[in-house]
């Protein structure tokens, strides 16, 4: 259109029809757009007029723009007006409705599995016992049996803050703790909480994990008390199709000491990824307590004795949920940690 008054007229007429803020977005692009609009159209060839005519439809085209805004805005206050007075019917809020419902998280997977782990042992006349994250080397190694030097030290490599400070690799310092503070047996506890070791992240470890270990001594204690009480709370927690096993094992602190395993729920037994085709999960360490452990916890050996266990509570969720990769608990993914 080439007549900037007769252009005025129709982008008027437009807006003036206009119903809604989307419509009138569509007028403004079609007469006002950069590239295309009717106005920028009408300048396309300015350049070639006499300066004249140049100065004249400059002119126009500046007034045509400008009636064209003011009409645009007066007409969306009055699609404005118009809303606000019709809120009470269009928008009306009903206060005595009731709202969406809201959505409600639940504590993680890790937490209630360890929860479990406490009522079962609790219900056997174990108590909690907590402790702090970062140990001494002498809690952490020397009071269980491994002195500086000692070769195990490399399988419970940790974190050091100082020579003598580092993040506890188990909680088994707990144990030494408890003995320490109850000092007459019998003593039944669980030391459940976070352990670090330098371990690479895979499928079944990590460097960070949540272990619980148990301790108890009593007199006349034997590796069938151990046994029994490690089937009664595995079967407690995955039915009493899940079995166990106990393989001669070494650690310092227990003499004599085993691997204890469950049976693999992911593939019944048979072998696969989970369990590395072996039908058997390792789930942590046991054995009857070490007579120097009970000296360094001010309990008499020749008086007492005990057993003591071990586990991941990363490793009893994948029993549990028959879960085949560890990482999947600290990866924060909602489709994952919603299923539990």
């Amino acid at each position: 259109m080439s007549d900037p008054l007769g252009l005025t007229t129709q982008a008027l007429a437009a807006i003036g029809q206009a119903r809604t803020d989307e419509e009138l977005e569509k007028v403004e692009v079609e007469y006002l757009g950069r590239k295309s609009g009717h106005v920028s159209r009408l300048l396309s060839n300015i350049g070639s007029l006499p300066p004249a005519e140049k100065a004249a439809l400059g002119k126009a085209a500046n007034d045509a723009k400008r009636a064209i805004e003011a009409a645009l805005a007066a007409r969306r206050a009055e699609l404005e007006a118009a809303r606000l007075a019709d809120l009470a019917e269009t928008e009306a809020i009903d206060m005595t409705f009731p709202g969406p419902p809201l959505k409600r998280g639940h504590i993680h997977v890790l937490t209630q599995v360890r929860r479990e782990i406490e009522t079962v042992l609790e219900s056997l006349g174990y108590k909690v016992e907590l402790g702090p994250e970062v140990e001494t080397e002498w809690y952490n190694f020397e009071a269980l049996n491994i002195p500086a030097g000692h070769p195990a030290r490399e399988a419970w490599d940790s974190f050091y803050f100082s020579p003598e400070l580092l993040l506890r690799a188990h909680t088994s310092p707990v144990q030494i703790r408890a003995m320490q503070r109850i000092k007459e047996p019998p003593i039944y506890i669980i030391n459940p909480g976070r352990a670090y070791r330098r371990d690479p992240p895979e499928a079944t470890r990590l460097p960070y994990f949540s272990q619980v270990e148990g301790l108890a001594v009593d007199k006349g204690l034997t590796v069938g008390d151990l046994k029994g009480t490690l089937l009664y709370m595995i079967q407690s927690l995955y039915g009493r199709d899940r079995k166990v096993r106990v393989r001669p094992s070494y650690f310092p602190f227990t003499e004599p000491s085993f691997e204890f395993d469950v049976s693999c729920g992911i593939c019944g037994g048979m072998g696969c990824k989970s369990c590395r085709h072996k039908g058997w999960l390792e789930v942590g360490g046991c054995g009857m307590v070490h007579p120097q452990v009970l000296r360094n916890g001010g309990i008499d050996p020749t008086r007492w004795n005990g057993y003591a266990w071990g586990f991941g509570i990363e490793r009893m969720a994948m029993l549990k949920h028959d879960v085949d990769d560890i990482r999947l608990f600290y990866e924060s993914d909602l489709r994952f940690l919603e299923q539990f």
